[in-house]
């Protein structure tokens, strides 16, 4: 009998296969599992075989973050990090605190900061001025659908008041026309491209600082929601090759290719070449990013009807769609003919019906390919797109954590949706009661990385620690089906096939929790830890107790 490299024993090793429950302990050999069950698995313990006793504590597959923007999120935490709170005047010290620890910098650079913070989701460049008069700055917002710029970087950038906004986006403006300081959408590359770009080596940086961190959350593999130019964010192509060429890549990722939305099939070719050289090692790209709509808290995500102003009224605006959706339906059947997966950026129920059409008319025009086309964000769904999901084969790519009641929902965007629109946020239960496949992602730096919060919020419709009602608690997800998402239904969307589910043949990339998360009362479980995260049977985080 040959001996396994490493066993785990006595846990609950939650396999998220339904043909096998009730396993205490798993063997792995080389890089992958060789066998999942009980008492019997010690008999592959040798005397050079690893052995972790769980002690009672959980294993389960790695989670896989189906839309996070790896490198962007480890750039930001290397930067002016304005995340982890919503207050101005944190914002301030912050800012000034790293203009003054970085007096060389030409421009000041990050983000993370809450539209909540500010009245009307809109900071101002005069806010900045009395920070940082004499550099430029430019700070993405939490969202990264926006950014905002002091008087410097408006003037480097030559954005006026007679600057046109772009099709895509909108400069916020004074009465008399001048830029306010706060760009949405497309109108970030307007101060962007003056922007210095990061070299090759600042991204492999913040690729590895966001590597150790989702690690540690559990994360064993992603699929990077932008690998292209988009306002004022960098090509992070070169960070994955570089890192998977000098085997610094543990994580196993796919790349979304950013669609350009100015351009048309046209850029296919290119596509088809970037989908072949961009592969190394764990890191691949053969899905394409299509952003179809913006988001709902600047009113440029796109809906069946019409936004609210602040009085309640219905306004002329219901929304951008940024692709024609008649050239989308020919485009996507073109790449799902070339057997790219196709991901979409679909925020409003207007978005949704466009993107589910698009999948639609590929499937009507190739047939069932199997390239697991998915939409991404999904915060309005209208009711009779549902079903279409399942129909179609669409996988229901969820970002959970926005699911709640918080300032952003309360405050920027329910009073702006009206009744009915805002009734149709986030229906993840009813997306699976008609057979949606589901899959999990953070939009890390959008929001918390953590799985464990997302499912805790899945799970309760209530932000970790929140005092306010559930949010729709009829769309809630049941525990199982929430860890599915983020283990099964992810690996499905990432064309992992042999991961998600402990099984033997399957890549060992495995975590341990501290505890049984069915043990754990529901509003809890956002208080379990990952204690350690295997990549292929090698651990990439955590240091577990041994027998």
């Amino acid at each position: 009998m040959s001996h396994a490299d490493l066993v785990f024993t006595s846990g609950s090793v939650i396999t998220m296969d339904p043909s096998r429950t009730g396993a205490t302990a798993l063997a792995v050999t080389g890089e992958r599992i060789s066998a999942v069950g009980g008492e019997e698995v010690r008999e592959l313990i040798g005397p050079d075989t690893q052995v972790v006793d769980l002690a009672g504590r959980a294993l389960l597959p790695g989670f896989q973050d189906a839309h996070v923007h790896a490198v962007f999120g480890g750039l930001e935490l290397g930067t002016c990090d304005l995340t982890g709170t919503t207050d101005p005047a944190e914002y301030r010290r912050r800012i000034a605190e790293y203009a003054a620890a970085h007096p060389d910098r030409p421009w000041i650079t990050g983000g993370g900061w809450s539209m909540e913070s500010f009245p009307g989701g809109l900071p101002t460049r005069q806010m900045l001025d009395e920070i940082v008069p004499d550099r430029p700055v430019l700070l993405a917002n939490r969202d990264h659908h926006g950014a905002w710029a002091n008087t410097r970087a408006l003037e480097l950038a030559g954005v006026t008041a007679s600057t046109a906004d772009p099709s895509d986006g909108r400069v916020e403006r004074e009465a008399d026309g001048t830029p306010s300081g706060m760009l949405q959408e497309g109108a970030v590359e307007l101060v962007g491209r003056a922007a210095p770009r990061p070299t090759v080596d600042d991204l492999v940086d913040g690729l590895l600082r966001a590597q150790r961190l989702l690690h540690s959350y559990g994360i064993t593999a992603w699929q990077d929601a932008l690998l292209g130019e988009y306002g004022g964010h960098p090509d992070v192509s070169a960070a994955y090759f570089t890192a998977a060429g000098r085997g610094l890549l543990t994580a196993r990722v796919n790349g979304s290719l950013w669609w350009d939305r100015d351009a048309g099939a046209e850029q296919i070719p290119r596509l088809v070449e970037l989908r072949e050289t961009l592969r190394e090692g764990r890191f691949r790209a053969d899905t394409v990013k299509i952003m179809q709509d913006g988001i709902a808290e600047n009113h440029t995500a796109a809906m069946t009807a019409p936004y609210k102003d602040s009085c309640g009224c219905a306004t002329a605006n219901s929304g951008l769609s940024f692709v024609d959706p008649g050239a989308l339906r020919g485009y996507v059947t073109e790449l799902d003919s070339l057997d790219f997966q196709v991901h979409f950026h679909a925020l409003g129920d207007r978005a949704v019906r466009e993107a589910l059409d698009a999948v639609e008319a590929a499937l009507e025009a190739n047939g069932p390919r199997g390239n697991r086309h998915h939409l991404a964000h999904l915060q309005v769904v209208h009711p009779n797109d549902v079903p279409r999901f399942a129909r179609l084969g669409a996988v229901a790519n969820l970002q959970p954590l926005w699911a709640a009641h918080e300032p952003q929902m309360d405050e920027l965007t329910i009073p702006f949706l009206g009744d009915e629109l805002a009734a149709w946020q986030y229906p993840f239960g009813d997306l699976h009661r008609t057979g949606a496949p589901l899959a999990a992602g953070s939009d890390w730096p959008v929001s918390s990385a953590d799985p464990l919060e997302g499912i805790h919020v899945a799970v309760n419709r209530i932000v970790p620690g929140g005092d306010r009602p559930p949010f729709l608690p009829a769309q809630r997800l049941d525990l199982t089906t929430a860890l599915r998402a983020y283990t099964a239904g992810s690996a499905y969307v990432n064309r992992l096939d042999d991961t998600g589910v402990l099984r033997a043949g399957h890549l060992a990339d495995l975590i341990v929790l501290d505890r049984d998360p069915y043990s754990v009362d529901p509003a809890e479980l956002a208080s379990l830890r990952v204690e350690a995260t295997y990549v292929g049977g090698q651990r990439v985080f955590g240091a577990p107790a041994q027998e």
